[in-house]
């Protein structure tokens, strides 16, 4: 009744204030209606010309309590005086999108020749830092911390008690206008005493400061350090060096045996390309459980995180243990050949994330063959890790409407944040669907040339040129078709249409079957998904029923139109019972295998917010774990492919 009076008191009003208006006879009231000014960015583009003078960079490391880096930054000005721009790191490397910290960026001070001058944010670009320069200055002056995560939820963890992870790109500005490569650094760094420092950087130790040869932008923010208080480094040959520093001395005792594949991952690389884009290469690896996790690729280094037991328990590594070789193989595939819309003068021009199923995909690719290669993984775990990556992939409905080169767009739209419909969303499929598309490109290749060629043939004419070249050169999609004909003749062109520029039915598996191996499902998890499941305290049957369930019942992944889904679940949802009894891993798995007979359904009690509901699960597939299935004799393409080179 209420709800009637309302609505009735609106309705005549609604009619009567047209005659209210017209019997004052005031006339219709005239909206204001701003005009945009015509805006205008200061911010000189880069050139190619070299910049006048060298920067140098001092960086105090040693307060890993508060975890804040304090820096000194002088940079040398031409003396003419006039507006300099300084710019903060935006887009970093390896990111494929816009990650600089600038929040951390604080206490700045800008000072010429030592007397204090003010600074301006640009509103446009709040990266960049605008100074008027008296005239007859020389050199610019900036003081500022970079306070460093000291929690998570800050963002990721780079300082602890026991070592740090010093990216130069947060701790430094650079001059607007110029190409990063043209800008020459020196930069020294102050560690806490009795720390040992790795970086691809050379340069001089006194005491617990380290002055590094002077090199230019490009390269110190492609150079960063790992550094702690307990530290080892071991010579892997074709001079490359691992570098570990670990939460405990412990860590850092291995095994012969262990060590000796890592040494033959880099001899197996060598193989494979014949050239090395580096003088020098530094892995620099962190078995921390305190540090944030990293995975980031230099030409002549790479960070990499794993978790504790990395040698320790060396048979719970398993997707540890492919860090290493994928970020190895970035010095060829995503450093020395880049993606021509990728790559940017500096690290304000955004980049336009093309071609990362090349980029990503095919390092994914070769990511894996190596360390089957090398032994970092046996060729068991790696056919059960493409089986898992495979029908992970065939449960993402959104490639309905989403293709894989769109996923390339991924890092910039949502910079890895959690996704409550990831099956309809995707993400970064670049990745490992690019990595299958490059699996099928190989057993065509092999099937075509009766054995003689391969995608080894395509990585050697691709990336392997220009011994000891840590420069980039750019490629293009047609430059990828090229080559991929001079090897084998092929409608390439198509193909990669077909599989990566526009939505598709299923993941693309026909790389598994011209290879003489199938998907196909069972109650039993290979060794991959048993790993996924211990490690991260989950079950995964985003395959059959539709669900990704922690340890606590809480669900972490539904697939869109699964069975799940049509029954209202949603992340968030917490399984309480199951069959009538508490939830549990067991419980659930048992309930899913048991419906296979229809006089077992699963009843589930569900809670949600502060909700409870009661369903019957309408689900009868039993569980379902994917493995390959050899369907021919002998060695297929597969099994060559993942063969060491002599």
């Amino acid at each position: 009744m209420r709800r009637r009076l309302v609505a009735a008191l609106l309705l005549s009003a609604a009619f009567a204030a047209p005659a209210v208006q017209a019997q004052t006879g005031q006339a219709p009231v005239e909206l204001s209606k701003p005009v945009a000014p015509q805006l205008s960015d200061a911010t000189p583009l880069p050139a190619d010309s070299p910049y006048p003078g060298t920067i140098r960079l001092e960086v105090d490391a040693t307060d890993i309590v508060r975890r804040i880096f304090r820096v000194k930054e002088t940079i040398p000005v031409a003396g003419n005086g006039g507006p300099v721009t300084l710019l903060f790191p935006e887009w970093k490397p390896g990111h494929h999108a816009p990650r600089g910290e600038i929040e951390k960026l604080t206490g700045l001070k800008v000072s010429v020749d030592g007397k204090p001058v003010e600074w301006t944010r640009d509103p446009l670009d709040v990266f960049a830092f605008k100074i008027d320069v008296p005239q007859g200055g020389k050199a610019i002056t900036a003081e500022f911390q970079f306070i460093s995560a000291t929690a998570p939820n800050q963002g990721r963890v780079v300082v602890t008690d026991k070592m740090l992870n010093l990216q130069w790109e947060s701790v430094s500005l650079y001059p607007a206008g110029y190409y990063t490569r043209q800008i020459p650094v020196q930069a020294s760094v102050t560690y806490p005493d009795g720390w040992q420092a790795a970086t691809a950087l050379r340069g001089k130790k006194t005491g617990s400061t380290v002055a590094y040869d002077t090199t230019n932008y490009e390269v110190l923010v492609d150079s960063p350090v790992f550094a702690g208080q307990y530290f080892k480094a071991v010579d892997l040959g074709s001079n490359v060096t691992l570098n570990m520093v670990a939460d405990t001395p412990e860590e850092l005792v291995f095994k012969p045996e262990q060590m000796e594949k890592h040494k033959t991952l880099v001899a197996q690389a060598k193989a494979l390309y014949g050239a090395m884009h580096f003088d020098h290469y530094d892995f620099l690896l962190a078995i921390s459980d305190q540090i944030g996790g990293i995975g980031l690729e230099h030409h002549r280094s790479s960070e990499n995180q794993v978790e504790p037991g990395y040698f320790t328990k060396w048979e719970d590594g398993l997707i540890d243990r492919n860090l290493l070789p994928h970020e190895f193989n970035h010095s060829w595939d995503g450093k020395f050949r880049r993606p021509e819309l990728l790559w940017t003068p500096d690290f304000r021009t955004p980049m336009q994330d093309n071609l990362l199923w090349v980029y990503e995909g095919q390092d994914q690719f070769w990511g894996y063959v190596l360390g089957a290669r090398a032994g970092m993984y046996t060729k068991e775990q790696t056919l059960d890790a493409y089986a898992h990556i495979a029908a992970k992939l065939d449960t993402t409905k959104a490639r309905d409407w989403r293709s894989v080169e769109d996923t390339t767009f991924d890092p910039i739209m949502s910079s890895r944040r959690p996704k409550g419909w990831a099956s309809w969303q995707r993400s970064e499929d670049y990745y490992n669907e690019g990595m299958l598309v490059w699996l099928e490109a190989d057993a065509i290749m092999r099937q075509r040339s009766k054995g003689a060629k391969g995608m080894d043939d395509f990585g050697r004419a691709f990336f392997g040129m220009n011994p000891g070249d840590y420069g980039q050169i750019t490629y293009s999609r047609k430059d990828v078709v090229d080559t991929l004909n001079g090897i084998v003749p092929y409608d390439w062109s198509t193909f990669l249409k077909e599989r990566i520029e526009q939505p598709t039915k299923e993941a693309p598996k026909n790389g598994f079957t011209l290879a003489g191996y199938r998907l196909v499902y069972g109650d039993t998890p290979n060794t991959t998904t048993k790993f996924v499941e211990k490690d991260q305290k989950l079950t995964d049957q985003s395959f059959g029923v539709g669900l990704i369930v922690k340890n606590d019942g809480e669900v972490s992944g539904v697939v869109w139109d699964s069975p799940a889904f049509k029954a209202g679940f949603t992340v968030g949802t917490k399984i309480i019972a199951v069959n009538g009894a508490e939830y549990s891993q067991d419980a659930f798995k048992d309930a899913l295998k048991a419906a296979t007979d229809p006089k077992k359904p699963i009843d589930l009690i569900l809670k949600r917010d502060k909700n409870y509901r009661t369903i019957r699960l309408d689900y009868s597939a039993g569980l379902r774990y994917p493995r390959l299935e050899k369907t021919g004799e002998g060695d297929g393409s597969l099994d060559r492919l993942l063969k060491p080179k002599a």
